[in-house]
C-alpha cells in the first residue's frame, strides 16, 4: 500500500521539542526527529498495549530479543544470540553505561568530530580524557563536501594516550552521512585490537542507509571485531519513535556483556513497557513496506537540498549523505554573523542545528534536517535561499 510523506500532522499544539521550542513562526529543521507517523504496524500494537489496560512493569521478552537477532541476520547476514541483546533506554544512556563498563577513571575516549554532540560529553560523565581524530573534509565537486578518515592521525591517538581504552564509533555518522565501507570499518578495527581498545558503535541510523549504499556492523566483520565491540541499535530515528525510549546494546564477549549490565543497573536503566512494544513491532518485518518508500522519499528530499544549493546557495557547500535525514552544510564562504545558526534563525525564520555542538570542525556549518514534506522543506531552503548573500 502507499504511504503518504507529502504531508504531516500538525504539532504545533503538542509537547513537541521540535515544533515548540521556537516561536510559531519559525520552521524547525533542527532536531532528529521526523515529522511523520510511525508505521500503522506500530501505531496498531501501540493501541492493543494500550487497549489491554495495565501498564505494570515488564522487562524485555526473550521474544523482543530473538527479533533483534532476526532482524541483524535478515539485515547484514549477521548472527546474533539472542542472549547478547541488552535493552537500554536509549542510545546516549547505552553508550554512558559503555564507558562505565569499560573504562576506569583517568583513560581516554577517542572519538571523530564533528559529532553527533552528546558523544562529547560522555568523559565528562565518567572522569575520563577525550581524544580526537577528525574526519578530513574533501571537496568531491564545486558544492559538494565529503568526509573520510585520516588513518594517520586515527592511529597517531593511540601513541599519544596510550590508555585509550574505548573508541566511540558513530556509523553512520551524524552530522555528515557518511556509512563506512567495509574498508575503512577493518582498518579501524584492527587499530583498535592492537591497542585492545574497545568500540562502542552507534548504528542508529543504520536503517536509515539510502540505496545503493548498504550499511555494514563493524562487528559483523570478524569474531575477534565482535568479541571487542559493544553495538548499539534502536528503532526510534528509522521509525520515528525516538520519544518512546527502546534501544538496544548487542554484545557478543560474557564478560563484556556483564560488565555492562552491571552498570546499566548502577545507573537505574530501565526500557519502558511501550517501547518495547514498538521495537518489537519494528523488527518484526511489519514495517518494511513503509521503510521503502521512506527511504525513497528521504533520497529525493536529500537530492532536492543538493541542487537548491547547486543552483541558489553557490557559495555553500553540502555533503551527500549516504544515510540518515541530515545533510551538513558549510557556510564558511558567506561569513554570517555572529554564526550560521543565529543568522538563519534571525533573518530567515529557520531553525537548524548550531555546527558548534557537534564540536571541532563544526564552526560555520549547519545541520539540516531534511525528514520532512517536500513542501516544507522547499519553503525552508526559499527562506534560506532569499536572505543569503553571495
Amino acid at each position: 500500500m502507499p504511504f503518504d510523506f507529502s504531508h504531516a500532522p500538525d504539532r504545533s499544539k503538542t509537547n513537541s521539542i521540535k515544533w515548540t521550542y521556537y516561536p510559531p513562526d519559525v520552521l524547525p529543521l533542527w532536531v532528529a526527529d521526523m515529522d511523520f507517523p510511525a508505521p500503522p504496524a506500530i501505531n496498531e500494537a501501540l493501541a492493543r498495549a494500550v487497549a489491554h489496560g495495565v501498564h505494570g512493569y515488564e522487562a524485555p521478552s526473550k521474544k523482543l530479543r530473538e527479533t533483534v537477532a532476526t532482524r541483524m541476520e535478515k539485515l547484514y547476514g549477521w548472527q546474533v544470540n539472542p542472549d547478547w541483546v541488552v535493552a537500554t533506554p536509549g542510545i546516549i544512556a547505552g553508550f554512558n553505561a559503555a564507558a562505565w563498563a569499560v573504562c576506569e577513571p583517568g583513560q581516554a575516549i577517542l572519538t571523530q568530530t564533528p559529532v553527533y554532540p552528546p558523544f562529547l560529553g560522555v568523559h565528562k560523565n565518567v572522569g575520563l580524557a577525550l581524544q580526537n581524530a577528525p574526519l578530513c573534509e574533501v571537496t568531491e565537486a564545486e558544492h559538494i563536501l565529503r568526509y573520510e578518515i585520516d588513518f594517520d592521525h586515527f592511529e597517531l591517538m593511540f601513541n599519544i594516550e596510550a590508555a585509550t581504552r574505548m573508541f566511540l564509533l558513530c556509523n553512520p555518522h551524524n552530522p555528515t552521512g557518511r556509512a563506512f565501507n567495509r574498508e575503512e570499518l577493518l582498518k579501524m578495527a584492527e587499530i583498535c585490537l592492537s591497542n585492545k581498545t574497545i568500540i562502542v558503535s552507534d548504528e542508529i541510523h543504520s536503517e536509515l542507509t539510502l540505496p545503493p549504499t548498504q550499511h555494514i556492523p563493524i562487528a559483523s566483520l570478524s569474531p575477534e571485531i565482535e568479541a571487542q565491540t559493544i553495538t548499539l541499535i534502536a528503532p526510534s530515528k528509522t521509525f520515528n519513535v525516538p520519544g518512546l525510549y527502546a534501544s538496544f546494546a548487542i554484545i557478543a564477549d560474557p564478560a563484556l556483556r556483564q560488565k555492562f549490565r552491571h552498570a546499566a543497573e548502577r545507573l537505574c536503566m530501565h526500557v519502558a513497557s511501550l517501547g518495547q512494544v514498538a521495537a518489537e513491532a519494528a523488527f518484526s518485518g511489519d514495517c518494511d513496506a513503509w521503510l521503502d518508500e521512506l527511504r525513497l522519499h528521504l533520497i529525493g528530499n536529500r537530492d532536492f537540498v543538493v541542487e537548491t544549493v547547486r543552483q541558489y546557495l553557490p557559495r555553500i557547500r553540502t555533503t551527500v549523505p549516504e544515510a540518515t535525514y541530515l545533510s551538513w552544510l558549510d557556510c564558511r564562504a558567506l561569513h554570517l554573523e555572529p554564526n550560521p545558526y543565529d543568522f538563519y534563525l534571525e533573518k530567515a525564520k529557520v531553525a537548524l542545528t548550531n555546527g558548534l555542538d557537534f564540536g571541532e570542525g563544526g564552526q560555520g556549518f549547519v545541520r539540516l534536517n531534511f525528514g520532512c514534506p517536500r513542501s516544507t522543506l522547499q519553503e525552508a531552503l526559499h527562506r534560506i535561499a532569499s536572505i543569503s548573500r553571495f
